[in-house]
């Protein structure tokens, strides 16, 4: 979770200073200087999800340090949703092929919070069974 958390604020600090560079991370094509028309609002999107990013990555970082269990399950579920809905986007053509990356990323850290869960709460269980009754 923490190094979600590190990740995904670092790519909200990216997106906020150079924006460029995270579109060019991201599979999207750069625009020259000057190049965007007017009404062409994507620094203006992509400057609300950067922040939106670095946010995410500080919740992320404060419930592992405070190991907040109930947090990690509820990301679970809705980094698949994230999983899917991104890659979806990237096979109806909405999205360029470098996009499944991020969509990738989501789904990855979905089942390993998941295996992860899984195992504490075998350790935790396994434990509990060993410690003697009082």
């Amino acid at each position: 979770m923490t190094v979600f958390g590190v990740l995904a604020a670092g790519m909200g600090i990216v997106g906020l200073i150079a924006p460029d560079v995270l579109i060019k991370v991201m599979g999207f094509a750069a625009e020259p200087d000057g190049g965007r028309p007017d009404g062409d609002h994507t620094l203006t999107f992509l400057t609300a999800s950067s922040m939106a990013a670095l946010n995410m990555g500080v919740y992320y970082v404060l419930a592992a340090g405070a190991d907040w269990t109930a947090f990690f399950r509820w990301t679970v579920p809705f980094r698949l949703l994230t999983f899917t809905v991104f890659t979806v986007a990237v096979l109806v053509d909405r999205a360029p092929a470098g996009f499944i990356g991020v969509g990738l990323w989501e789904g990855v850290g979905a089942v390993a919070t998941a295996v992860a869960l899984r195992a504490d709460k075998r350790r935790a269980g396994a434990a509990a069974v060993a410690a003697p009754a009082n």
